[in-house]
């Protein structure tokens, strides 16, 4: 099942780690993205943002559409979980990178009113986000 749809490209965020997704501390540079799992129920999507540098899931949100808003939540919940544990995101310091799917592409303006770089991958290629796809 495909679930990478790749967003448009006009004024699409550039690539700001060209692959490189390490990252020395904390806050300074979280993966995105999502897959699907087969249930009796149907399909459900769950997103998940990853801080690089310990792979810790910072965020994650299930749902049974491909929506924006879907993805938008794992991020929230990951900004959220930071504040709670005392180690809140400062403004210029991460960067959030993720494949081109049309649902990350969608929210680079929230990312950037939260001070937080938009980094985009390629649509699909799993060498653009490999420590996400490996995961």
């Amino acid at each position: 099942m495909v679930t990478t749809l790749p967003g448009g490209q006009a004024g699409r965020p550039p690539d700001l780690l060209d692959r490189n997704l390490a990252a020395g501390a904390p806050n300074r540079c979280w993966a995105a993205d999502f897959t699907h799992v087969k249930s009796w129920a149907g399909v459900v999507y769950v997103a998940f943002v990853v801080d690089t540098p310990s792979r810790r899931v910072a965020g994650w949100s299930a749902a049974t559409v491909k929506e924006t808003v879907f993805v938008l939540d794992a991020q929230e919940m990951a900004l959220w979980q930071r504040d709670r544990d005392q180690h809140p995101v400062q403004s210029g310091e991460l960067t959030h990178h993720s494949d081109a799917g049309s649902q990350y592409t969608s929210f680079a303006e929230h990312l950037d009113a939260a001070g937080i770089a938009a980094s985009i991958g390629s649509a699909g290629d799993a060498y653009d986000n490999a420590l996400m796809e490996r995961a």
